[in-house]
């Protein structure tokens, strides 16, 4: 039976059009997922070549969208979320669960958004380290 017993959420369908035709503009798949590949490795490499951060994700494993990140002292882990969030640099906090930092890089966020990341990251280890 092909019959279709629910109407369908026609909002969710005319949201994805929208991001569809979004991402077709910027170049399809492919170069959208250039841009997120480079986006977060710039990302890790910059809490792999620190002591001061630190990712506990196999490299092989590790996601291109949400970045973990943790501080070798905990105890400034409310002091970075505080002072990203006063740098402009939002929702930074990590799962009650997990702990840590979560950096959320999706589609929309920009090359220079993981750029002001990685600097604010860099001045925070120079004036806390």
């Amino acid at each position: 039976n092909d019959s279709m017993y629910n109407t369908p959420r026609t909002f969710a369908w005319y949201a994805a059009a929208l991001v569809f035709e979004w991402l077709k503009e910027l170049g399809g798949i492919k170069v959208i997922a250039k841009q997120n590949e480079q986006k977060s490795q710039l990302l890790y490499q910059a809490i792999d070549q620190s002591d001061f951060y630190s990712n506990n994700i196999a490299p092989r494993y590790r996601s291109w969208m949400n970045v973990p990140l943790f501080l070798a002292d905990a105890k400034l882990d409310a002091q970075f979320v505080k002072s990203a969030s006063d740098a402009g640099l939002l929702v930074l906090k990590g799962q009650k669960a997990v702990g840590g930092m979560r950096a959320s890089i999706y589609n929309a966020m920009e090359l220079n958004g993981v750029e002001a990341l990685v600097g604010f990251m860099e001045e925070f280890e120079r004036t806390q380290a």
